[in-house]
């Protein structure tokens, strides 16, 4: 785990642990899109979460009483955004419903934490965000603009960004008085773990666990990735600035676009790639005025 690294070289390495973040989400994303039974699919992640994080708590040093109350509420956001994005997903295709769950995010977490929390965003930076936003934007929109059988899975998809910045902000605050970065992840993974499963079995019952069986491989590796995606993103935010972190973790939908391309056959097209160029773009204008 990275926590152990000295100040000046963990903050060098904040970009890096953030890009490596983004592209475990990208792969742990596709690996749940291809599974035919997405609420199985899910719930096998959350149980690989409980898991781990039952294992961690027994290793990590007690949080601070003062972060308890950010990883209930944190807890509580990410089962919302698991289940709404597992509702995009079922009604949506993973090459528009992913990049608009993922888009929303960066903005929101930007407006929020200039506006509400007081942190400081110069102009270099607001820029590089920007850029980023308009980039997320046209790989969401590159199939054109959505009709109204679409409008359901896009309001599910949008519902799941406000829940990634809502769970970024949260955990942004809470693992800087946490006193251990390590004990933050392990109780936010064991308590966020148990919700979903307990949802799924009072919709299935018995039959859920028939329905997990065939799924265990492909399912259990997507919640280890998704725990590893997730515990470098809050290592970072521990050393990073909050905004432009957000913004680096948005490439996942370049990821995405590329897994679409060869994994699920999705045709890329020039929209698509001068979308994921102007993220790229954005990327390199958050570098160079100073991001994390």
């Amino acid at each position: 785990m990275p926590a152990n690294l000295p100040p000046m070289t963990g903050a060098a390495a904040v970009p890096a642990v953030v890009l490596a973040s983004a592209v475990l989400h990208a792969v742990w994303n596709g690996l749940t899109h291809g599974l035919r039974d997405k609420l199985a699919g899910f719930t096998l992640i959350s149980l690989a979460s409980a898991g781990c994080g039952a294992v961690l708590v027994c290793l990590a040093p007690l949080p601070a009483p003062a972060a308890w109350p950010y990883i209930a509420a944190s807890a509580a956001l990410q089962v919302a955004y698991q289940l709404l994005l597992l509702r995009a997903y079922q009604l949506g295709d993973f090459g528009q419903m992913y990049p608009t769950a993922r888009g929303t995010s960066p903005v929101v977490v930007a407006l929020v934490s200039t506006t509400l929390l007081g942190h400081s965003l110069p102009a270099g930076q607001a820029l590089g965000i920007a850029v980023v936003a308009c980039g997320l934007a046209g790989l969401a929109l590159a199939d054109g603009i959505p009709g109204r059988a679409q409008l359901p899975a896009l309001a599910a998809a949008l519902g799941t960004g406000v829940m990634i910045a809502s769970y970024t902000l949260v955990d942004g605050s809470g693992v800087r008085v946490s006193g251990s970065v390590f004990g933050y992840i392990a109780w936010l993974f064991l308590c966020q773990g148990l919700v979903l499963p307990l949802i799924a079995w009072a919709r299935r019952g018995p039959a859920l666990l028939t329905a997990l069986r065939p799924l265990c491989g492909r399912g259990l590796a997507g919640g280890l990735l998704s725990l590893l995606a997730y515990g470098l993103v809050v290592w970072a935010q521990s050393r990073g600035d909050l905004s432009t972190i957000a913004a680096l973790r948005e490439t996942s939908i370049v990821f995405g676009a590329l897994i679409g391309a060869v994994v699920f056959r999705e045709r890329l097209g020039h929209r698509r790639i001068t979308a994921s160029v102007t993220v790229l773009a954005g990327i390199a204008v958050l570098q160079l005025t100073g991001g994390p």
